[in-house]
């Protein structure tokens, strides 16, 4: 093996907060220098400049109402060709060669669903030849290329977590760091919490619990392809040198290290969901399910779901779920199509809602967590609307207006609250 192939390999990845301008850049050249330096091979993933994305969305919508998706992909991902370009700019100048890359060149190859396509597959030939010369390599995070169309696409909003967890595991890097403008995973978010704790390390189960319930630090499908590819993540801030939080198989208190077990990790809330009430359901079998393939039929997905008792005079039953408030229209819409056929009395929307959960994989050996979580609330005067459980998880629904105060309540019956406020360096945790 040459000293070329023996030397270790990063992925890194950062997020649009750490390279909001051009002095951001600068900074975020001069830590990818110092790694490269220490012998390492290095390959960057990078996000859009600060608000880029949301500002290209909004000239989209100023052009047309209604964008196509094809051309609207073709817009967005020029915010990270613009970002990597600059950064590739910054490292030359350092007297380093950088190549950037569009996903597309980078090779991660993709489903053709626009807006919100999968990774198939990365075939990483052309940055291992940049690897094997020296040169930094730069990737364009939140894209890639449709295998069957050949058209750009990109992976979602928040995606360039999962391009550095693909590029890792397609690279055999051991372990991909994603830089925020946060110290790593906190047990809520200190914008919301000022007295959230860093955890040091969390298993990836927890944290697909955290990321699925709100927590933005990473993203959802990064997770999944992290455990997925045993590929460890390093959570980070672009802003200091602190050694944040490793993601990986298990942690500490789950391997026995720990003086006492953690019941909870953390918890998470999310304010991006709406409450829809299918009002008079007559309770017949089949008709929950004919109710759920109107909304599958519309590429809907639904979180949480509960279902009344039976009304003893009319037999009809209310079924309440919730679904990403951006399609709430669209679930709406569906369903007053479906309402002759399915023949429910009425609909009932709400979108001033939000969820908290609490996080833990010692919830399963300890009882009264359920207890102690809905007595914070209550003690604070929260009303919960809706309750959901998994192994390791306990999710409320409760009002809008009451998210933060049922957050910050349970973190401190959790006995979560650090003694010192957490620092946030920027203001949108990627």
């Amino acid at each position: 093996m040459s000293e070329q192939q023996a030397r270790p390999r990063i992925v890194q990845k950062f997020g649009g907060s750490s390279v909001a301008d051009a002095e951001s850049i600068k900074r975020v050249a001069r830590r990818i220098a110092e790694a490269r330096r220490s012998g390492s091979d290095v390959v960057v993933v990078i996000s859009a400049m600060g608000d880029t994305t949301d500002d290209l969305m909004d000239l989209a919508l100023q052009v047309s109402p209604q964008p196509r998706p094809r051309e609207l992909d073709m817009l967005l991902t020029t915010g990270e060709r613009q970002s990597a370009a600059l950064l590739a700019m910054a490292l030359n100048d350092l007297g380093l060669e950088a190549l950037s890359y569009t996903g597309s060149q980078a090779g991660v190859i993709t489903t053709a669903t626009h807006g919100n396509a999968r990774i198939i597959d990365i075939t990483p030939g052309r940055i291992e030849k940049s690897l094997d010369k020296g040169a930094v390599v730069i990737v364009a995070g939140f894209q890639g290329v449709s295998q069957t169309t050949k058209d750009v696409t990109t992976l979602g909003r928040g995606a360039s977590d999962t391009t550095a967890v693909a590029l890792a595991a397609a690279l055999g890097a051991p372990v991909c760091e994603i830089y925020s403008d946060v110290d790593g995973v906190f047990t809520a978010d200190p914008r919301v919490v000022p007295g959230a704790r860093q955890i040091p390390q969390i298993s990836y189960d927890e944290m697909l619990e955290l990321a699925s319930c709100g927590a933005k630090v990473l993203h959802l499908r990064c997770v999944e392809y992290a455990r997925r590819e045993d590929v460890t993540v390093h959570v980070r801030s672009s802003f200091s040198t602190k050694p944040g939080t490793v993601v990986t198989g298990l942690a500490d208190h789950q391997k026995g290290n720990a003086m006492e077990e953690a019941i909870i990790s953390g918890l998470a809330h999310d304010r991006s969901e709406a409450k829809i009430t299918v009002v008079g359901v007559p309770d017949k079998v089949g008709e929950a399910a004919r109710l759920f393939e109107v909304i599958a039929g519309a590429e809907i997905n639904i979180d949480m779901i509960v279902q009344n008792v039976s009304e003893a005079d009319t037999g009809d039953t209310d079924i309440t779920f919730t679904v990403p408030m951006s399609d709430g229209k669209k679930a709406v819409d569906a369903l007053n199509a479906a309402q002759p056929e399915i023949g429910f009395a009425d609909l009932r929307y709400d979108d001033q809602i939000g969820k908290v959960s609490v996080v833990g994989v010692g919830m399963r050996t300890h009882p009264g967590v359920a207890a102690k979580f809905f007595c914070a609330l209550a003690e604070a005067g929260v009303n919960i609307q809706m309750i959901s459980t998994s192994e390791i998880r306990i999710s409320v629904v409760v009002s809008a207006d009451d998210v933060d105060t049922a957050l910050r309540s349970a973190h401190t019956a959790f006995g979560l609250d650090a003694q010192e406020e957490a620092v946030v360096y920027a203001g949108t945790g990627r």
